[in-house]
């Protein structure tokens, strides 16, 4: 079992940046997860995956955000990091972390507004 724990989220002007955290805890550390992820929920919209990190270090985004984000981890930290520069609006949402090894684990998630 692993638990996730976001955080970094809060409110920033259009064009702003924001960082942030994934920190798993638990029997499975993420370096033996086959993806760590990012997704987000605008409010009346479905899931969305935003970025995701394999366990070789393989990187995806969607092309929403290609060029704008950056995902990293810290396996020795056991952190999964999202980097969001150039926030638009419509990136406002709920950002879950996500982690996949047979079965896919989910954190509470954490809010992220950009006003314009």
């Amino acid at each position: 079992q692993v638990q996730l724990m976001e955080s970094g989220g809060g409110l920033v002007p259009a064009g702003g940046s924001l960082r942030l955290s994934c920190l798993a805890s638990g029997s499975i550390p993420i370096s033996s997860m086959q993806s760590m992820d990012w997704y987000r929920q605008a409010p009346g919209k479905q899931r969305e995956l935003v970025a995701s990190i394999t366990r070789d270090g393989v990187t995806n985004y969607s092309d929403s955000v290609k060029g704008r984000f950056t995902i990293s981890r810290d396996n020795a930290k056991d952190t999964v990091y999202l980097q969001m520069n150039s926030l638009k609006p419509e990136g406002t949402a709920v950002y879950y972390c996500s982690g996949l090894k047979f079965i896919r684990y989910w954190g509470q998630g954490t809010q992220v507004t950009v006003s314009s």
